[in-house]
């Protein structure tokens, strides 16, 4: 066992765990915020997307020993309101069928985003690339991007 201090959504948080547990099982079943799924386990997905200092990534490939000192940001802390713009763009394009998925695109869209303001649709399939969606929302989630830019 070991202990890591980090923030999570803008809360220091103090974990103890063995030190190769998934940052995906600290967000689920240490603090309870069950908004990150767990698709594949491998990276694949992107179900499990997160922040981790700013960036994208998979929450079940990224270890709990390596989070010391740094700033994770989960599909509840994108936004205290749920008023981020891609939220309200996913809603208004009616963007989910199943929702599993849905917290890991909108992080990876909310990292998009972020880097490119004003990406093209060509840039927002390339890097929403690897973000699966078994219900086949694509087109749907595209929409939602291209709304919250313009919307945004």
């Amino acid at each position: 066992m070991m202990t890591v201090d980090f923030k999570i959504n803008g809360k220091s948080v103090s974990i103890s765990a063995e030190p190769d547990t998934p940052l995906l099982w600290v967000i689920r079943e240490h603090l309870k915020l069950t908004g990150t799924k767990y698709g594949c386990g491998a990276g694949m997905c992107g179900a499990c997307t997160v922040h981790i200092n700013g960036r994208s990534a998979r929450s079940c490939r990224a270890q709990l020993q390596d989070m010391a000192g740094k700033s994770v940001t989960t599909i509840e802390g994108l936004s205290a309101a749920s008023d981020h713009p891609l939220q309200k763009a996913w809603i208004a394009e009616q963007t989910p069928q199943c929702g599993y998925c849905q917290s890991g695109q909108i992080m990876q869209a909310a990292d998009l985003l972020q880097k490119n303001p004003h990406p093209t649709r060509d840039e927002i399939v390339r890097h929403m690339d690897g973000n699966i969606c078994r219900c086949g929302t694509y087109p749907r989630i595209v929409r939602a991007i291209e709304r919250a830019v313009k919307e945004g």
